[in-house]
């Protein structure tokens, strides 16, 4: 399956991933959520691992990005950049939020429950 790997400029992350949960994630079920902080000052560590997702939105006012999980949000504040792969379809595979410290989050999302290893 193609990829693509795309940068989502900040006047449309709160479109694109609206657009991601009502399409995606109200209808499938994407049980296996991995969120993992990278940062040179503390390597890399996982933060959620396993977690179900039930959404993804952007607060412009509040200029925060909240990965709504079945066990409690995670919000990443004033997000520098944020990067997307896609599937074909649409499906959103993975993204990366740069902080403004350039720490990273990368969340890995696998369809219909399905993990992989790496």
């Amino acid at each position: 399956m193609t990829t693509v790997t795309r940068k989502i400029p900040r006047h449309q992350l709160e479109t694109y991933f609206d657009k991601f949960s009502k399409h995606f994630l109200i209808h499938e079920s994407t049980n296996a959520v991995d969120v993992e902080l990278v940062a040179p000052q503390w390597g890399d560590q996982f933060e959620e691992k396993g977690a179900h997702l039930r959404g993804i939105t952007y607060d412009p006012k509040d200029d925060a990005m909240e990965f709504e999980l079945e066990g409690g949000d995670h919000r990443i504040l004033h997000p520098k950049e944020v990067w997307a792969v896609e599937e074909e379809d649409g499906f959103v595979k993975s993204i990366e939020v740069v902080a403004p410290d350039d720490t990273r989050e990368i969340v890995q999302i696998n369809r219909l429950g399905v993990r992989t290893t790496t």
